[in-house]
């Protein structure tokens, strides 16, 4: 019985420190890649002599900065249903976490493709929540507005054929695939002609997910052109 307080603090000492290992190994910079194989590879290497060389970064933690003309974004899904997604534009959080504005399912944020300026940030959930509120959210966008979508645990199983449709319009090649659990980040645009090469798409799969029931998280970061002033 004199046990049980030591074995106890142990055991809350050992979850937190899974919890920062995932957080370092998902939030940190580099694209998709899965935070156990991130452990895994800091794990193997051998120690280095002397400091390492200092590697500045750029707005939203990019390695290089983006052009005047572009925007740079970092987007980061949800970690099985355990940590939060994050999106970034142009140096500032729009999302996450630590600003409480995340949930399950599919975390928007609506962009002015001109300025960068910020619209509107809302999470929408995609297993028990009312998929006409989605809807309501994205009928209305003006040409030329910027789309940044992170997952969160289930992305799909509210999604209609219209709202498929319409991030298929906004340059989506996987939304009209996505399903339960899948994890998936994507930047489109209102008025698009092709599909966004800004988009990334993981199946839940038992053969192959990361997590029990859960694909590994998806990281993508990039630099996203802005809309010229007078374009019609």
């Amino acid at each position: 019985m004199r046990l049980a307080g030591p074995l106890r603090v142990a055991a809350v000492a050992g979850a937190a420190a899974l919890t920062w290992l995932l957080l370092t190994g998902l939030l940190g910079p580099g694209r998709s890649q899965s935070p156990i194989r991130g452990l895994l590879g800091r794990a193997e290497r051998p120690p280095t002599a002397g400091p390492r060389p200092f590697r500045p970064r750029f707005r939203c933690g990019l390695p290089r900065p983006c052009p005047r003309s572009s925007l740079a974004f970092r987007l980061v899904s949800g970690a099985a249903n355990v940590i939060g997604p994050r999106i970034c534009l142009d140096g500032r959080m729009l999302m996450s976490s630590g600003q409480n504005n995340v949930g399950r399912g599919l975390n928007i944020a609506l962009v002015n493709g001109v300025n960068g300026e910020l619209i509107a940030a809302q999470a929408f959930d995609m297993w028990a929540g009312d998929a006409e509120e989605l809807l309501k959210f994205l009928r209305p966008l003006h040409e030329g507005t910027l789309v940044l979508v992170a997952s969160f645990d289930d992305p799909a199983t509210k999604l209609t054929e219209e709202t498929r449709r319409i991030f298929a319009d906004l340059g989506s090649a996987a939304a009209k695939d996505l399903g339960f659990r899948d994890s998936w980040v994507f930047v489109g645009a209102k008025g698009v002609q092709d599909k966004s090469p800004f988009e990334q798409h993981v199946r839940n799969s038992r053969s192959s997910n990361k997590y029990e029931g859960w694909p590994e998280a998806l990281a993508m970061d990039g630099c996203v052109p802005r809309r010229p002033p007078d374009a019609r």
